[in-house]
């Protein structure tokens, strides 16, 4: 099936490890060139030049997208760099799980707060360009109740501001989605450090699974470029649990 994603210019916040590795890796194989920000230099390098050996340009910057000026600079040298943007990718997350003002403020200015700008930002060069798709990744802890209140209720901030850019953006050939994770294991992430250091806690979840295993950022990173792709081209406005039937929600 030929996704149609050959030579379009994609952006990925939080690229360098995880869920947004492999999701620059997934674009580049479809012959996307690959914008990636993140915090440590060497993963981010080290990515960069996994994109490039699939035959696309890469561009890669350090960047706190908390920062303003440091995501308004880094997304610009994306379009100068790929030559114009058609996706964007919202995957930067402060992970913040603690239930006070450190963990909302970093929940609300990394996941949600640097989202909303990334947006405000790109959509008019995606209408420019004719359309485009932006995907933000949020997490099922949005879609119910259990996990710590910061984490969900930015997520759940990012799936219903997805909900509404769709309906905006539409006329101007845009399409929105988000794509809403469970638990999802990976080198270096946080699911193999509960694993090594809280054994009971990640067996717990891996029964909750019916699948019996928790899932792969290569997983993730498939259904995301499928709703940015040609095919995908009447998908816009749904949130897509990819969770092996973690979450029991009818919705």
């Amino acid at each position: 099936m030929d996704l149609g994603l050959e030579g379009h210019g994609v952006v990925i916040t939080g690229g360098s490890k995880g869920i947004g590795r492999a999701t620059a890796l997934a674009f580049a194989a479809e012959g996307a060139n690959v914008a990636i920000c993140a915090r440590s230099p060497d993963a981010l390098e080290a990515t960069a030049k996994e994109i490039e050996s699939r035959g696309v340009k890469a561009h890669a910057a350090v960047c706190d997208v908390a920062d303003v000026a440091a995501l308004e600079g880094f997304l610009e040298g994306a379009k100068e760099a790929l030559g114009g943007v058609r996706v964007l990718v919202n995957n930067a997350s402060g992970f913040g799980v603690s239930d006070d003002e450190e963990g909302w403020r970093r929940g609300f200015d990394i996941d949600l707060m640097a989202s909303v700008r990334a947006v405000w930002k790109v959509t008019p060069w995606l209408a420019d360009a004719g359309g485009g798709s932006v995907v933000h990744i949020a997490s099922t802890s949005g879609l119910e109740a259990g996990s710590p209140p910061a984490y969900a209720a930015v997520k759940a901030a990012l799936i219903s501001h997805s909900k509404t850019l769709a309906i905006a953006l539409a006329p101007q050939n845009i399409r929105v989605n988000t794509i809403a994770p469970g638990s999802i294991e990976f080198p270096g992430g946080m699911w193999e450090t509960i694993h090594e250091v809280n054994e009971p806690a990640y067996e717990a979840i891996r029964r909750s699974i019916p699948f019996g295993r928790l899932g792969t950022a290569e997983e993730v990173a498939a259904a995301v470029v499928f709703v940015c792709s040609a095919p995908a081209s009447w998908i816009t406005g749904v949130t897509l649990a990819v969770d092996g039937g973690q979450h029991k929600g009818n919705l």
